[in-house]
């Protein structure tokens, strides 16, 4: 009886016996609001303004009604539906959404195209697809060498616009827009609204409806935050301490430069951690290897500078250490927001050292009208007597 209820939600949304089959495969119990709001819009065939942050399930609000729109049933393959993403890592985790989605209907086509992969592999995979999930910049090369062509395109998502425009994409964002069909609908997402993004939807879409979701409640209601104070050169004791003591499966450290990923990484590798770096110096395969241990659990720990992390969505992530200060509030939101998604619990913990950084944390969490407490860093003999307590419920269980 609770599995009907659970499902009560999504079959008010979704019509399709084949996508609401694979919702409950990936285990996604009720849609959250954007979901709620985005979907039907999008249906109707309205060009929309999503306000939304990240882990707000904003992919599957656009991936679903993209799904719909795509006909299978064409002489030969068009690209029907366009997705622009600011990064490879979220142009990859979107195609693998659909990819889920879809794993009951057959004849939908993603293909990837992004900077630092192979041109002629996506060339190829490009004749064959009828939606295209990629960076602004590729999507512009395959323009140019018209292996895509956009004359049929249905659909054009810009998914977190106002990141695409800080990393300099709108000439390229607004050739793309002007390069696809004028009866085509626009969905645009985006975390925040600047004067720019405004402009874009004042020139590409045609009398948009507005979707917002309540910032406060989408980034901090499922995250318990907390925070501990040490003295000055005791941050990596501290952060050890507390990753023995939860002993989480999947975490993400966050730093605010390369250097000390690179640093902090290897030393918690030396303390037996399954830690790696991710940040910009490493090359797009190397990438795509940490992120694809990390996604699958073979990484515990990931140390990750504030960009090299736009875009991470991976739902499991049960800790996040801000072992750096943010360097703003838009950071802070963005590193415990990896946490705490799509109505899953998570914790945020930021190690501060000195009354310098305790006032600067105190400062962000104020501007964001959220609670923070502050807890001690576990003892050797706390981490013990939980160890303990753990082997004791496992042999239990056995």
């Amino acid at each position: 009886m609770e599995q009907e209820n659970v499902m009560t939600g999504f079959e008010a949304l979704i019509t399709d016996s084949r996508i609401l089959r694979a919702l409950e495969d990936m285990a996604f119990e009720q849609p959250t609001e954007i979901q709620s709001q985005a979907i039907p819009l999008m249906r109707s065939g309205a060009d929309i303004i999503a306000r939304s942050q990240t882990g707000t399930g904003k992919t599957m609000a656009f991936a679903i009604p993209a799904i719909e729109k795509i006909s299978t049933q064409e002489d030969k393959p068009t690209v029907q539906v366009l997705i622009m993403c600011p990064t490879r890592e979220l142009a990859l985790q979107c195609s693998e959404e659909i990819k889920k989605l879809t794993k009951y209907i057959g004849g939908i086509r993603p293909a990837e195209v992004y900077g630092g992969a192979s041109m002629e592999h996506q060339i190829t995979r490009l004749k064959r697809a009828n939606i295209v999930i990629g960076t602004p910049g590729r999507i512009m090369d395959h323009m140019r060498r018209k292996t895509l062509k956009l004359d049929n395109v249905r659909l054009v998502v810009l998914d977190e616009a106002d990141e695409m425009l800080s990393m300099g994409f709108k000439e390229d964002m607004e050739t793309i827009l002007r390069d696809t069909p004028e009866s085509r609908q626009t969905a645009l997402f985006s975390a925040t609204m600047p004067p720019s993004i405004l402009a874009i939807t004042n020139e590409f879409q045609k009398d948009p409806q507005m979707v917002q979701v309540s910032r406060q409640q989408v980034t901090l209601d499922n995250i318990l935050q907390q925070y501990v104070d040490v003295p000055m050169g005791r941050k990596e004791d501290a952060l050890k301490l507390l990753l023995y003591y939860y002993e989480p499966s999947l975490a993400m450290v966050f730093v605010n430069t390369k250097k000390m990923a690179d640093e902090l990484t290897e030393s918690l590798q030396k303390s037996g951690f399954q830690a790696e770096a991710l940040h910009g110096d490493l090359k797009q395969s190397q990438r795509n290897t940490v992120m694809e241990r990390f996604r699958y659990g073979s990484t515990a720990i990931l140390v990750a500078t504030d960009v090299a992390a736009r875009g991470i969505d991976v739902n499991d992530v049960q800790f996040v250490f801000n072992y750096d200060i943010p360097q703003n509030n838009e950071y802070y939101v963005h590193r415990i927001g990896r946490t705490g998604r799509v109505g899953k619990a998570g914790t945020s913990i930021t190690i501060c050292s000195g009354r310098r950084q305790v006032l600067a944390l105190r400062d962000i969490v104020r501007a964001l009208k959220c609670n923070i407490e502050e807890i001690a860093v576990p003892t050797g003999e706390a981490i013990r007597t939980r160890m303990h307590e753990k082997n004791a419920e496992r042999v239990i269980a056995f």
